[in-house]
């Protein structure tokens, strides 16, 4: 998805909202993830949004989303961001992220996810770094469990 920053998107100094940044990646991520379950999504977490570099008024935001692994009803899609100073084609990597989703059915109940096949070395890759971040998401919910069991 690609997008040109408008004065409305930004502060008084032209610098655009890292709300707005936030939720183009959440729909540009949302829609990797349907195309894939062909499902109702919604996003149950939002891994790290790491802004490396600042968005200006008049940048054209490009928004990449691939979906890395599938679980039995959750996604983990990826997401990275670039802005474009059009004028001059100078690209530059503005921010990351990784979004989980939860496939819905009709009823708004979880479903289950197709299960993703990777298919060049980039894809595997992807599929290997996801299954670590599942692994470490799972064994941090244990430990807050753990430490708070009300909050489980």
């Amino acid at each position: 998805m690609s997008q040109v920053m408008l004065p409305e998107d930004a502060n008084a100094d032209a610098n655009v909202h890292g709300g707005t940044i936030m939720k183009f990646a959440d729909t540009a991520a949302a829609v990797a993830a349907i195309r894939h379950c062909r499902s109702r999504v919604v996003t149950a977490r939002v891994d790290g949004m790491d802004f490396v570099a600042p968005v200006y008024v008049g940048d054209l935001v490009h928004v990449m989303a691939s979906v890395n692994l599938a679980g039995r009803s959750s996604l983990e899609v990826g997401v990275r961001i670039e802005a474009e100073k059009i004028r001059m084609g100078e690209v530059r990597h503005v921010a990351s992220a990784y979004f989980v989703f939860v496939a819905l059915d009709e009823e708004g109940q979880p479903t289950t996810v197709p299960i993703l096949i990777p298919e060049t070395d980039e894809d595997r890759r992807r599929l290997i770094d996801a299954t670590h971040r599942q692994t470490a998401r799972k064994e941090a919910r244990q430990r807050a469990r753990a430490r708070a069991p009300e909050l489980g």
